[in-house]
């Protein structure tokens, strides 16, 4: 049986719990086992309960009132304060070797990109405990309205690519609050971006006011985008969770992960259902 995990991450509000909640949606109707591993000390469950959770460890209301800290020192130290109780989570881990692992991480993109805090997690999990993972990194929709943010978003996503070092899929979250503002045409040019939508000509009038916000930065800004294209990697995936063919956009990036994980080449062979006999008319 496979070891996999899923490390959910980006910014705060960029939807990774519904969509972690989602995939165990599908996966249960799929027939398939997984389990939520919530590594926000923050976070509360929502419709699925967190199988381990890191504030059964240390929590970040006690951390703030204790130690006088904000969100995002306390966030640092409780990230601290597990690197330093590994075993614990070795424990909890050890509960659920064979199952599929989805990893609800904080929203403080730093421990992405700055601290060595989560690289150095994902490596424990990966060398200690043989889990094949793998990364999501969610980034909002809306951004695609301005163009120059949207592309900051893509930068921290190339940044945590780096700096994560793991096998790793761009997502846009909340797709259901630009479907009836862009066309399919319009967002198919964000999930491969380049520097030209900087440029585009076919924007709508009353968007470009929004796109080249803060004109004195739109040459840092074009220059971000160029970076992003010369990396040549940063692609994205849609995800709509709120459309009741929801199941469409979450089981394509199922699907994706499970092949960059090698999910299904390491399931046991079933056994092939022996077909029923028809019963015999003497009886």
């Amino acid at each position: 049986m496979s070891k996999v995990g899923v490390m959910v991450m980006g910014p705060a509000g960029a939807g990774k719990t519904t969509f972690c909640n989602s995939v165990m949606s599908y996966m249960e109707s799929q027939g398939r086992t997984g389990n939520l591993v919530n590594l926000d000390p923050a976070a509360t469950a929502q419709e699925y309960a967190f199988t381990i959770d890191i504030r059964d460890l240390i929590s970040l209301d006690d951390v703030e009132e204790e130690l006088k800290l904000g969100p995002n020192g306390g966030l640092i130290y409780c990230f601290e304060f597990l690197l330093k109780n590994l075993d614990w989570l070795d424990e909890q881990i050890g509960d659920y070797p064979d199952d599929y692992l989805i990893f609800d991480c904080p929203g403080q993109i730093e421990l992405y990109s700055h601290i060595p805090a989560m690289p150095m997690l994902v490596k424990h999990i990966q060398q200690q405990l043989s889990f094949n993972l793998c990364c999501t990194y969610l980034i909002e929709a809306p951004f695609m309205v301005d163009r120059a943010k949207f592309f900051s978003g893509a930068l921290e996503a190339m940044s945590t690519m780096i700096f994560m070092e793991l096998p790793h899929l761009n997502i846009l979250s909340k797709m259901d609050l630009v479907k009836d503002t862009m066309s399919r045409r319009e967002i198919r040019k964000f999930l491969c971006p380049n520097p030209q939508l900087m440029e585009d000509d076919e924007v709508k009038d009353d968007q470009k006011d929004l796109i080249l916000s803060n004109p004195k930065y739109r040459k840092l800004s074009k220059a971000i985008a160029q970076l992003v294209d010369d990396f040549g990697m940063v692609q994205f995936l849609p995800l709509d969770c709120s459309a009741k063919d929801q199941n469409a956009s979450v089981r394509t990036i199922v699907t994706c992960i499970d092949n960059i994980t090698q999910w299904d080449e390491n399931q046991e062979p079933k056994e092939p259902e022996e077909p029923e006999e028809p019963e015999s008319d003497d009886d």
